[in-house]
């Protein structure tokens, strides 16, 4: 069947769960999208591997359309790029260390391991970075759209009693971050595929997918969320394939 969008949720650096993710995808062609619902980078132990996938390899690999978006991770270090934000690198939850080291050629560190002064000095302007995969960042889409979904990193914030469509939302960031409960319980509307909040941390008695695991995909009537903890133990990379609803993992 041609036409299928596959969004793909938050890598956060590990690439080899999405090389395994991949191969159980079916044949894809032209008519195909696949969409990166963001955070390519921190926490897994190949950021670098993943950005330079994603970005140049994958291209070469498959006929399907590619449409990657941005990530709160993104947005985070570009923040820390242009104007420094120390409290972003500080907490070890964030994962900014595997990613420091894996760019720089280092062993990746024990969990929960914070960095040197000397690695948080060189942290502090994200110099380390290749500037080809900074302009990625810059160019990666706040959200997307097609005939069976909205796509976006976070959700949709909630306005004067409304869920806003992405095209209304400013400043654009708000969809990178957005961690309301209120979108999953309330909002009613197009459907709308995310990653950013692990969907273990989501209302289980409203996903309509596994329920007894509450590690897996949570599918609400409105909202598809497909964070399953790549990057960190234990958590592994989802696939959801539409308009069928397949689910694809990489576990």
């Amino acid at each position: 069947m041609a036409g299928r969008t596959i969004a793909i949720g938050d890598l956060h650096g590990d690439l080899q769960a999405l090389l395994r993710l991949l191969e159980r995808l079916p044949a894809l062609d032209a008519q195909d999208t696949l969409v990166f619902l963001g955070d390519y980078v921190d926490r897994g132990p190949d950021s670098r591997g993943c950005v330079d996938f994603v970005s140049r390899e994958l291209p070469r690999r498959t006929p399907a359309a590619i449409v990657p978006l941005c990530g709160n991770h993104e947005d985070a270090w570009l923040r820390v790029i242009d104007h420094g934000w120390p409290e972003f690198l500080g907490p070890p939850g964030n994962g900014v260390l595997q990613c420091y080291r894996c760019y720089t050629g280092q062993p990746q560190p024990e969990l929960g391991q914070i960095p040197t002064e000397e690695e948080y000095a060189a942290m502090s302007r994200g110099a380390f970075f290749p500037p080809e995969h900074v302009a990625w960042f810059r160019s990666l889409r706040p959200w997307h759209e097609d005939e069976y979904a909205i796509y976006v990193h976070a959700g949709l914030p909630l306005y004067e009693g409304r869920f806003l469509h992405p095209s209304e939302v400013e400043p654009v960031m708000a969809l990178y971050w957005v961690r309301e409960e209120a979108f999953y319980r309330e909002y009613k509307g197009k459907h709308v595929v995310i990653g950013h909040t692990s969907t273990n941390e989501l209302p289980q008695e409203l996903s309509k997918f596994t329920p007894a695991d509450p590690d897996d995909l949570w599918a609400g009537d409105y909202v598809t969320a497909i964070d399953t903890g790549c990057g960190k133990p234990g958590g592994f990379l989802t696939a959801f394939e539409l308009p069928s609803r397949y689910v694809y993992e990489s576990r």
